[in-house]
């Protein structure tokens, strides 16, 4: 039977690791350099932490979050939010592993500025196969502000030692989400293959009668049919078409939604019902929105 950890505390992450003792309850920088053992094969883990791991060079092995696996190859680096799992699967050999591991729980993020912020890092959610891929001077720039944590973490508390940790956590960060955008740019091909498949599921949906059964798609519904995760697909759409997927799903619905307005006599409330939408105001608000007129006006005018 597969084994399920649950980390909660910075003390359960280092003793995971057969790390020394932390200097600070709520944050941890692991030397993965210095660690025997990066994963007992088939280990299930699921942490209340905040996680951010730069894998340089690490024994042969696997890591599964989410549906996907992922091979890590020099320089990737990935980024769990608390109550997420992360299954390590594959063998271990005595090549020696290089990289970090940054952890702090949420409670130090607590009354700070930061806090709030964190939900603008929608990388946390990404799937393990949408890590970072860094290059070598990306690499030394985040092991800089890491190497500044970690030193941080080990002094006595200040009046300051919060507000440098912090300060360079959000570096950190800030550093990760502009590498993420040079990822999303390098890769046009692969983006644009992403961008021509998702528009021809949501042709195929609204072509078909599957939004009058089970309703408007939803976000999720278009990152799993692409093998995405959801802020994964939007934050690539974004960057490619200057609109994330919620606007995208608007746009076909609203194209959809003229040519059943002209091309037949049924009702306004007949076409939201057709669209999969429960409620018609809502239908002509999302169109409103789209058009800058409702429904019936646009039927009127065309």
């Amino acid at each position: 039977m597969m084994e399920f950890t649950v980390i909660n505390t910075i003390s359960e992450v280092n003793r995971l690791f057969d790390y020394e003792k932390p200097e600070h309850p709520l944050g941890s920088v692991i030397d993965f350099g210095k660690v025997d053992n990066l994963g007992h094969d088939g280990s299930k883990i699921k942490t209340g932490l905040y996680c951010i791991m730069l894998k340089d060079k690490i024994p042969e092995g696997k890591f599964r979050y989410g549906r996907e696996y992922y091979d890590f190859q020099e320089g990737t680096i990935i980024f769990l939010a608390p109550e997420q799992v992360i299954l390590f699967e594959g063998e271990t050999d005595d090549q020696q592993a290089v990289g970090w591991g940054l952890f702090f729980h949420p409670d130090f993020l607590r009354k700070s500025y930061l806090a709030e912020k964190m939900k603008d890092y929608s990388f946390f959610t990404y799937e393990v196969n949408e890590a970072l891929h860094l290059s070598e001077q990306e690499k030394q720039s985040l092991t800089g502000c890491v190497k500044k944590i970690g030193f941080e973490l080990s002094q006595h508390i200040d009046n300051h030692s919060q507000t440098l940790i912090l300060s360079n956590i959000e570096l950190l960060l800030n550093y990760c989400a502009r590498y993420y955008e040079r990822q999303f740019t390098t890769r046009v091909h692969v983006n644009k293959d992403v961008v021509s498949k998702f528009e021809k599921l949501l042709l195929a949906y609204f072509d078909s009668d599957v939004s009058t059964e089970q309703g408007l798609p939803t976000v999720k519904y278009c990152a799993e049919k692409m093998y995405l995760s959801p802020n994964y697909l939007s934050d690539l759409l974004k960057k490619e078409t200057g609109k994330n997927t919620q606007e995208h799903i608007h746009y076909f619905l609203s194209e959809k939604a003229k040519n059943l307005l002209l091309n037949s006599n049924h009702s306004v409330s007949e076409i939201a019902y057709e669209l999969g939408f429960e409620y018609p105001q809502y239908f002509s608000k999302i169109f409103k929105s789209k058009t800058g007129i409702t429904p019936a006006k646009y039927r009127i005018l065309n």
